[in-house]
């Protein structure tokens, strides 16, 4: 099941420095080989048995400082550590870090959904996390290139497509957040959550302040077919209107040709408002109020 994206984006990417400062940084972690061993190198016309050879000692606390991290003074690692090159992250792979790339106008715009946090559904716990770039551009790609989906997404193509499409939105305003959807830790779909009543789509319906909208693409094919869609648009409609309490309606605009996701919003407590005709499509409205959803 997929649904239509109707909003359009600029494109802004941004750049990033290189580090200037990592040779540097490196250099000085860098220890002399001999002041592991405390002996002073021969000069030119001395031998390693002269008598004049002095052997010079460093203090224990300048040993403890040459050290490497994760050693004790005299150069043996500390138990329990591991080496740079077997750090362990022991983060989830699927989670937002706190350095994410949305800007504060998107936690302002949308209230922050990296912190929304899992929500427990019929099919399992839920998770809707924003997209990395970097991290799910291959996988958010080749679901827009499932035949099923092409036609209603059009981001069909090489993955300089999908990434145009998901960097418009992470460097927009914050009006517009691209998420995967992670079911019991898996990533299955994709979302975007935005804010209709800021979007074109709001030139074509009479929007209220803080509408917010919903497209999804259940990504993977085992998924599709079974009603898990209804079940995770309920649940994640319920979630918005739990977290942005300026909220009243959840809406989504469907292609009228795509029969199994008008019916998978109706299953899901959605309730059909009109026919609008969008850019690039003819669309259901599809709308779950807050006074109704104990209803529907």
């Amino acid at each position: 099941m997929s649904a239509t994206r109707a909003h359009t984006k600029s494109v802004s990417v941004p750049s990033a420095d290189a580090d200037a400062d990592a040779d540097a940084a490196n250099a000085d972690t860098e220890a002399d080989p001999d002041a592991e061993t405390g002996a002073a190198t021969p000069g030119p016309h001395q031998g390693t048995d002269s008598e004049d050879t002095l052997e010079l000692r460093l203090p224990e606390e300048l040993l403890a400082l040459l050290a490497p991290e994760g050693t004790d003074g005299d150069g043996h690692r500390e138990p329990g550590r591991d080496d740079g090159t077997t750090a362990q992250n022991t983060a989830p792979p699927y989670t937002t870090p706190p350095n994410t790339a949305l800007t504060t106008t998107s936690a302002d715009l949308l209230g922050n959904i990296a912190d929304w946090g899992p929500v427990t559904t019929p099919a399992g716990v839920f998770h809707l996390v924003p997209v990395q770039v970097e991290r799910d551009l291959p996988l958010v790609s080749r679901w827009m290139n499932d035949p099923a989906v092409t036609a209603f997404w059009e981001l069909a193509g090489p993955q300089s497509v999908t990434e145009e499409h998901l960097r418009s939105q992470l460097t927009g305003d914050g009006r517009s957040v691209p998420c995967l959807g992670v079911l019991e830790g898996t990533p299955m779909s994709y979302w975007e959550i935005y804010r209709a009543d800021l979007d074109p789509v709001a030139r074509h319906y009479p929007a209220r302040p803080h509408d917010t909208g919903i497209h999804l693409l259940i990504g993977e094919v085992p998924h599709r077919g079974r009603g898990l869609g209804s079940t995770l648009l309920r649940s994640l409609a319920d979630l918005v209107l739990d977290k942005r309490p300026a909220c009243a309606r959840v809406i989504a605009e469907p292609d009228l040709r795509n029969i199994p996701s008008v019916t998978a919003f109706l299953s899901a407590g959605f309730r059909f408002s009109a026919e609008i005709e969008l850019p690039a499509k003819r669309a259901a409205l599809m709308v779950r109020e807050r006074s109704l959803r104990d209803l529907l």
